[in-house]
């Protein structure tokens, strides 16, 4: 299923809203790490494309503008390639031991009276999110430990 590119930047987003970042899932999940690092590029990396272009043409002249606006053009890469991942990985089918578990999740959530989305037969990585996130709001603590 070829998707654009715009498609998989709001995927990412949407992804990257629904994943809860958690202690209990660094281990298990990239998706934390990426995720973490993604909204740090967003608020960090449009500055400091800004200072670089700033600084290399303030200290070489304007000769250097294009290796200026390349250095820029990088620093503002960063953070649409962490959205790209994300929204590539949302929209991959679970490996079957991930769907196991998710089917585990969301049987064990729903005898306990959550309200949980419809089961999916086969799940994704942004189902498998917002069960996550359903389980880490709704659920107590001692409980989701259970599963980590």
């Amino acid at each position: 299923m070829a998707q654009s590119v715009m498609t998989l930047f709001r995927d990412g987003q949407d992804y990257m809203t629904t994943w809860p970042v958690k202690k209990e899932l660094y281990a298990h999940f990239p998706e934390c790490r990426v995720v973490s690092a993604t909204r740090l590029a967003v608020k960090v990396m449009p500055p400091m494309a800004v200072l670089a272009c700033a600084a290399m043409l303030n200290t070489f002249g304007a000769e250097y503008l294009p290796q200026a606006i390349a250095i820029g053009a990088f620093f503002l890469s960063l953070p649409l390639q962490g959205l790209l991942w994300l929204g590539h990985r949302s929209n991959q089918a679970l490996p079957p031991q991930l769907k196991h578990w998710y089917h585990e999740i969301h049987s064990k959530m729903r005898t306990h009276g959550c309200q949980v989305q419809s089961l999916k037969s086969r799940p994704r990585y942004k189902e498998l999110a917002a069960l996550l996130k359903t389980a880490f709001n709704d659920i107590d603590k001692v409980f989701t430990r259970s599963w980590f």
